[in-house]
């Protein structure tokens, strides 16, 4: 397939005051960067941004809060938003005054125009606080994740140009292919996660291929698939087979703009598909970066591909 409109960054940063993260940060980190960016972006201070008459050029809708655009036909109420934050790995943890704190970031599509901003949130994020008490950081610099390395694209000053895309390699794919997962995968049924003994190929391509193409529709140049080509992907992952080797993972989280504790749990470990998996080479490989399932904005259904 062509460039995919996508950059992943290494946000590199030093520890300012002792500073305690939870079992897995990613919900964390996005809620001080998501309270950064409004307080940066919005200017009429509403509680709300439903019916907001700036909200089609607000920077904190376009990234944060994305609005269903009006006129259009989707089959999904809320738009996926164009970011996926990667946390460091898991486990609680405590990072002392001068250690080094790094976590990753992924925009996507046309969102990286508003990148000027979103450092200024992450380091407003950052001096403000992560986690429990009132540990802060630094934010030292940024390197943009190439499939060859890295390019470091700011350390204080003017951000510096680079491709917002990346070429996925044209390698061979074929059976059998396992998916180590990282982070938990939550893939919903009926509005519940499956438990591992429910996973199966069908719903898991489909979700890889449904997210790749949303995501294009809404912040690129328009869907990967058309409909003829997802009802024959459904029909070919129908007649893949799977063997699995997972576990339930469950933790806990805290929501300050739902204003309750939830506690969620997805599988990790490993699936190996068995079967015709070349048409699905694309969204297996988009998926290393864009994560799939529930929560993939704050890191869950991350996996790496490991080929027999």
């Amino acid at each position: 397939m062509p460039p995919f409109p996508l950059s992943r960054y290494r946000f590199e940063s030093k520890v300012t005051v002792s500073m305690n993260l939870p079992e897995y940060a990613g919900s964390a980190l996005r809620g001080a960067f998501g309270h950064a960016l409004r307080g940066l972006a919005c200017v009429t201070r509403s509680k709300t941004c439903q019916g907001c008459m700036l909200a089609a050029s607000c920077t904190y809708t376009a990234i944060f809060e994305p609005q269903k655009p009006e006129g259009k036909t989707f089959a999904i109420s809320t738009p996926p938003v164009p970011y996926i934050i990667e946390p460091p790995q898991w486990g609680e943890r405590r990072y002392e005054t001068g250690n080094s704190f790094e976590f990753h970031f992924t925009l996507i599509g046309h969102s990286t125009r508003h990148m000027g901003i979103i450092i200024l949130a992450w380091q407003r994020a950052l001096m403000r606080g992560i986690g429990a008490g009132d540990g802060t950081a630094s934010l030292e610099a940024i390197h943009h994740c190439v499939p060859e390395g890295e390019i470091m694209i700011w350390n204080g000053g003017a951000i510096r140009g680079h491709d917002h895309s990346i070429s996925l390699l044209d390698e061979p794919m074929a059976s059998p292919l396992s998916l180590e997962f990282l982070t938990p995968l939550r893939l919903q049924e009926n509005g519940h996660a499956l438990p591992p003994s429910r996973i199966a190929a069908r719903p898991l391509l489909m979700a890889l291929v449904r997210r790749a193409s949303l995501l294009a529709e809404y912040y690129a140049n328009g869907p990967l698939f058309t409909s003829e080509e997802f009802t024959r992907l459904a029909e070919v992952a129908q007649k893949i087979d799977v063997k699995k080797d997972l576990r339930w993972r469950d933790w806990t989280r805290h929501s300050l703009r739902q204003k309750r504790t939830m506690q969620l749990g997805g599988a990790i470990g490993y699936i190996t598909l068995h079967g015709d998996v070349f048409p699905f080479r694309d969204a297996l490989r988009l998926g290393e970066w864009l994560h799939v399932g529930k929560e993939a904005s704050f890191g869950l259904g991350q996996y790496r591909i490991i080929q027999a």
